[in-house]
């Protein structure tokens, strides 16, 4: 093994196990210890069948939940919104775009984390479709009136000179994961989702991914989705907020400095081959950068807001502080996203690394 490699190990290593170790221990977070009187309550968590929200059953399977003592009930639930809005969970990860129009209607719901960047959704299609305008008259699933609620694939169809409107597409609505087995089964053409799927059709080939969707056509990122709370359980369960808020950050750090162990779980949790559930945390940490965070940038926001104003999408622009509230990101026990990246995983995976050589050296490490 190459002396730089021996050295990478060895610092990556031990910042694994410190991690690792203040996790189970509660160690460096005392104010964050479980606090009297919400012993027993039990948070009720939703997220998506996707790639952006796993953060929730890492959480829940590598023990995070439990090292920091909370008792949480984790839900894939495609309908997390709506749930939030009628009190029955506590907390979510939702699309940006989706939680901002509920929350303009009356939602009591907040945005208290980043989870995911804007950007790592695909458009996957069947061999045979090589252009955007081969998508016209086509079975494809776009989602519940794309053209108003869909801000990536208006940003897409404008941008190919190909009509936006669901009308001029045979277009389903589904879940990602029935999408994917409508779309192997030859039921579809083509669909827009996040992974594992677009890594499952490249995985079994049964189609290709003609468009990863990253930046806004000015060159900057947005917000793609975050950790949400319903206001009145932030209100009355602050503690607890604040450690599901923590149990988010050491569940993203967890993917980034353990992908073997990520994957594993990914896979189980997704219900795909290991190898998908590898690709997929490739794709998250490495291969589209850094997509998976938790810092929650004003900036962001406001590019996620400008962008989706100027497509339409947004019927006004929404004030910051209706939308956002960052205290708990505030404590100063939680570490700062860049500072992270750059300490723990920077020198060992670096961003762009091929995918081979990053599972090589992630098999090596055994991380």
């Amino acid at each position: 093994m190459k002396k730089g490699l021996q050295t990478d190990r060895r610092q990556f290593l031990k910042g694994a196990g410190v991690l690792g170790a203040s996790a189970a221990l509660g160690m460096g977070f005392p104010s964050l210890m479980l606090g009297k009187g919400d012993d027993d309550y039990v948070v009720r968590l939703g997220y998506y069948d996707c790639d952006h929200m796993t953060a929730a059953p890492i959480a829940r399977d590598a023990g995070i939940f439990a090292d920091l003592g909370l008792k949480v009930e984790v839900m894939g639930n495609g309908k997390v919104p709506q749930a939030m809005a009628a009190g029955q969970m506590d907390v979510g990860y939702i699309g940006f775009v989706g939680m901002t129009k509920a929350i303009l209607k009356g939602s009591p719901m907040v945005a208290v984390a980043h989870n995911h960047k804007g950007g790592s959704m695909y458009i996957v299609a069947r061999h045979g479709i090589e252009k955007p305008e081969d998508l016209l008259g086509k079975k494809v699933a776009l989602g519940a009136k794309p053209e108003t609620n869909n801000g990536w694939w208006v940003t897409y169809a404008m941008q190919n000179n190909i009509p936006k409107e669901a009308e001029h597409y045979q277009n389903f609505v589904m879940t990602d994961r029935d999408e994917y087995l409508a779309f192997k089964t030859g039921e579809l053409d083509a669909f827009w989702c996040c992974d594992p799927w677009g890594s499952m059709a490249e995985y079994e080939n049964t189609g290709k991914i003609i468009r990863t969707f990253d930046v806004f056509p000015n060159g900057t990122w947005g917000i793609c989705c975050a950790q949400v709370m319903n206001r009145n359980f932030v209100n009355e369960h602050p503690e607890i907020a604040q450690k599901m808020v923590l149990a988010h950050v050491r569940a993203i750090q967890y993917i980034y400095t353990q992908p073997i162990k990520a994957a594993h779980i990914f896979s189980e949790s997704y219900h795909v081959p290991y190898e998908v559930g590898l690709m997929t945390i490739y794709r998250k940490t490495v291969g589209e950068s850094r997509t998976l965070r938790w810092n929650l940038e004003e900036e962001a926001y406001n590019e996620t807001v400008s962008h989706n104003l100027s497509i339409g999408i947004f019927p006004k622009a929404p004030k910051y502080e209706e939308i956002v509230n960052t205290t708990f990101l505030e404590n100063k026990q939680i570490a700062d996203f860049d500072d992270f990246i750059s300490s723990e995983v920077d020198t060992v995976f670096p961003q762009g690394m091929p995918y081979a050589d990053w599972k090589k050296k992630a098999t090596e490490l055994n991380v």
